[in-house]
């Protein structure tokens, strides 16, 4: 079997990634898995740079994920986790990912490089209970708070729907009460 013969006819000739056309070659997702084709992609020479080199990474090329994350291949789904892993403190990364799932042993797979793995300076948003708040998340206040730069009050008791989290500092979140985006200290809130 040729396997760059049967990338190419999987593939259509396009990049799984990116659906690119241009420079593909054949790419071992490691650590290979079943020693058939279900541990290959065809992807161009700007996924492969990328992939191999995380500081030459360009998040804004990386949004073609959005679409070939739903890939029917193995390796592709595994490939897309890990990039938007790696890339989930820019935001939209990480609302694909909420959005994302795998198997059990494809999840494995796909962690087995420790991409996606906390790293040690990752910051944490806890709530008033010692709750990990991810994004998206709902929250109730369990305080009143003036709103800075306004006259509204946001009363103890009102729900936060799908927080988004500072990715600088683990005691703010953001978040709509009465349709107004305000940001909250993590101590004054509770996850639902």
């Amino acid at each position: 079997m040729n396997i760059e013969r049967e990338l190419g006819k999987r593939s259509n000739h396009q990049c799984e990634l990116c659906t690119s056309t241009e420079k593909l070659s054949v790419f071992e997702v490691q650590p290979p898995k079943s020693g058939g084709l279900e541990d290959y992609l065809f992807i161009c020479e700007t996924c492969r740079d990328q992939i191999e080199n995380p500081d030459n990474t360009d998040p804004n090329h990386w949004r073609c994920l959005n679409d070939s994350m739903w890939s029917e291949h193995t390796p592709v789904k595994v490939m897309a986790w890990r990039m938007l892993s790696r890339l989930r403190n820019e935001g939209w990364p990480q609302d694909l990912l909420d959005m994302f799932y795998l198997e059990d042993d494809l999840l494995d797979w796909a962690k087995a490089t420790g991409e996606g793995a906390p790293s040690e300076n990752q910051i944490i948003h806890r709530d008033s209970n010692g709750a990990v708040i991810e994004a998206g998340d709902s929250v109730v206040l369990i305080k009143d708070l003036p709103v800075k730069g306004s006259s509204m009050v946001a009363k103890r008791g009102t729900a936060v729907r799908r927080v988004s989290l500072d990715h600088e500092n683990a005691e703010y979140i953001e978040g709509k009460v009465d349709g107004q985006q305000i940001v909250i200290l993590t101590k004054f809130v509770k996850k639902i």
